[in-house]
């Protein structure tokens, strides 16, 4: 049995990428972690993504992506490491304000999410840094361009 790294649930009306897309972007970030993981991945309109946003970060604004890892005793096997609430619309939105290909941010948000879920995070400089670099490292294994040069 092949292992599936992406559980997909996209209710929305909004296109989002295929599961096999979501597949590859998360078994990059396996591959450089060393370890199978399974992540759910949610498409979320704006008002979903900013009811989630407000409940759990305090902040009253839709966001591109969301991250909720799960909290798993260390006695209990689990492939499941959390869920992704990504933002259809404001991916779309800023893929265009930015100038980037859509997949190619898609792609960058997914890996940017499941290294949140890693326990990855950009609040210090220094771990933003960390952080960033992993991201320009893994989206170089899929050929797409660095997502913080203009």
């Amino acid at each position: 049995m092949k292992f599936i790294p992406v559980l997909l649930n996209n209710e929305t009306a909004f296109e989002s990428p295929s599961i096999e897309q979501f597949d590859l972007w998360v078994e990059t970030v396996i591959e450089s972690h060393g370890e199978f993981f399974q992540v759910s991945i949610e498409i979320v309109d704006e008002q979903l993504s900013q009811e989630l946003n407000k409940t759990y970060r305090g902040k009253d604004k839709s966001t591109n992506v969301l991250s909720f890892a799960l909290e798993i005793p260390e006695d209990v096997e689990e492939d499941l490491i959390g869920d992704l609430a990504i933002c259809a619309p404001l991916v779309e939105a800023e893929a265009n304000e930015q100038g980037k290909a859509i997949m190619h941010h898609w792609a960058h948000l997914t890996i940017h999410g499941v290294l949140h879920l890693l326990g990855y995070d950009h609040i210090k400089d220094e771990e933003a840094d960390k952080m960033e670099s992993l991201e320009i490292k893994l989206l170089q294994r899929l050929n797409i361009p660095n997502p913080y040069e203009d």
